[in-house]
């Protein structure tokens, strides 16, 4: 009967995966424009608004679907038999994600700075951490699409 309600699990879990991933790679480019706003400045606060609303409108709500139909994604494979825990793609791949997880929560506490005016890094920090949900993902879709082992 679950195994009926695996491809709907898969379709919404792909959904929150892209909207999750879009959030990922905006959030650190608005903080790389951000580092360039005076404190105070219009633009800065209007950088804040932008930022919370990003994070907490689409980031968190994403990320938490995304986890949940993996997560019922995970329950009906195992139960089904078609995951075993031999699946080393699938190892690496969860791996991953809980990589994309931490990061979503450091990009987090780091707007907390920003919304007290108190950034210290640069522009150039943001910039390579803009490009980390990128090779995070380019792993997750390779171990999915073609499990290599």
């Amino acid at each position: 009967m679950m195994e009926e309600w695996y491809i709907w699990f898969k379709a919404l879990h792909v959904m929150s995966v892209i909207a999750w991933m879009a959030a990922l790679l905006y959030l650190p480019r608005l903080y790389v424009y951000h580092c360039a706003a005076e404190a105070g400045s219009k633009q800065s606060e209007d950088f804040k608004v932008m930022e919370r609303k990003l994070l907490r409108g689409i980031m968190n709500p994403s990320m938490i679907a995304a986890w949940i139909f993996g997560g019922l994604m995970l329950w009906i494979g195992f139960n089904s038999g078609f995951l075993t825990m031999a699946d080393g793609w699938l190892h690496l791949k969860l791996l991953c994600v809980i990589a994309m997880t931490v990061m979503h929560h450091l990009y987090s506490r780091w707007r907390k700075d920003f919304e007290i005016d108190r950034n210290q890094r640069s522009a150039k920090f943001y910039r390579m951490w803009n490009e980390a949900p990128a090779v995070l993902m380019i792993v997750i879709v390779i171990m999915v699409i073609v499990k290599p082992f």
